[in-house]
C-alpha cells in the first residue's frame, strides 16, 4: 500500500488507456457501519482510487453538498479514531488506491506521528490537506515519507507558473487542478477556459494531473479528461449516493474508459 501502489495503479489503469476517475465521499455519511461497503460498492462501479473526506467543523475548501455530508457524519459521532478503526479492519476488502482529504486541524489534534502511523495501518495511500500551503509541508513530510504516503498538491486557476511548476515538483500520486475559483460543488458547465491551464499542469507535472471541483455529468468528465489524466467527482457523487443511485455514479465513471460509452 501507500505511494508505491497509487503510482502502480494509476500507471496500469493509463496504459490500458482509460483515464482515472477518483470519487469522493464523506466517511460515516450514512453510518460507520455502511463506510466500508459504499467504498467496495464505488470500487465496483469501476472507481481508480477513491478520496475519503474526514468530516470536520470547519471544512474551508467545501461546498454545500460536502458541507452538508460532512455535518451529517459529525452528527452520527463519527470520528477520525473511528474511520482508521474501521479501515485497519477490513482494507483488505478494497483493492483500489485510497486518499484522506482533511485539514490541519484534526492531523495536529490527532498527533501528527501517530496519525501517519495510523494510516499506514490503515491502508491509507495518499493525503490532501487543502489548508496547508507547500511552505509548510515540513510540518508532515518527514512522517509521511517514513509511511509511504502520497502528499497531493493542488493547484488554482490563478496559481501562476512558477506556483505551478514547484507544486508539480512537491506533489506526489497526482497533481489536484482545480477548476473553479471557489469552493466544491456541482455546476451545470464546466470552466471553457480550462483546457490551457490543465495542459500548462500537464507539461510541468511528473504525475497523473486529475481535473476536479463541478464536475457532474458524463459530458463533463468527457469533455475534461481531453485535455488531462482524470477527474474526482465529489458534490455530485454525495447526492447519488443519498439517492442509492448507482447506476448513474457507473455512468459517470464509465466515460473515463476507453471500451464503454455511458448510455444517453
Amino acid at each position: 500500500m501507500g505511494k508505491v501502489f497509487m503510482d502502480q495503479s494509476f500507471k496500469y489503469e493509463l496504459n490500458k488507456g482509460n483515464k482515472l476517475f477518483i470519487p469522493y465521499i464523506m466517511a460515516g455519511d450514512g453510518g460507520i457501519e455502511n463506510f466500508i461497503n459504499t467504498l467496495k460498492q464505488l470500487e465496483e462501479a469501476g472507481a481508480s482510487a477513491i478520496e475519503i473526506g474526514i468530516p470536520f467543523s470547519d471544512p474551508v475548501a467545501d461546498g454545500p453538498t460536502i458541507q452538508k455530508a460532512g455535518k451529517r457524519a459529525l452528527k452520527e459521532g463519527i470520528t477520525l479514531t473511528q474511520i482508521l478503526d474501521e479501515l485497519a479492519l477490513r482494507r483488505e476488502e478494497i483493492g483500489i488506491p485510497l486518499v484522506f482529504m482533511t485539514y490541519i486541524n484534526p492531523v495536529f489534534k490527532f498527533g501528527i506521528d501517530r496519525f501517519f502511523n495510523r494510516c499506514e495501518e490503515a491502508g491509507v495511500d495518499g493525503l490532501i490537506i487543502p489548508d496547508l500551503p507547500a511552505e509548510h509541508l515540513e510540518l508532515i513530510s518527514a512522517p509521511a515519507r517514513k509511511h509511504g504516503i502520497a502528499i497531493i498538491q493542488l493547484a488554482t486557476l490563478t496559481s501562476p507558473s512558477e506556483r505551478i511548476s514547484e507544486l508539480a515538483q512537491l506533489t506526489e500520486g497526482f497533481l489536484y487542478a482545480v477548476t473553479v475559483n471557489g469552493t466544491t460543488g456541482a455546476r451545470n458547465e464546466v470552466n471553457r477556459k480550462i483546457g490551457a491551464h490543465l495542459q500548462v499542469l500537464k507539461k510541468y507535472s511528473k504525475v497523473p494531473v486529475l481535473a476536479g471541483f463541478g464536475i457532474s455529468t458524463p459530458e463533463h468528465v468527457k469533455e475534461m479528461t481531453e485535455e488531462c489524466d482524470g477527474v474526482v467527482v465529489g458534490s455530485k457523487i454525495i447526492d447519488l449516493l443519498q439517492e442509492k443511485n448507482i447506476s448513474e455514479i457507473k455512468e459517470l465513471i464509465d466515460a473515463v474508459k476507453i471500451n464503454k460509452i455511458p448510455s444517453s
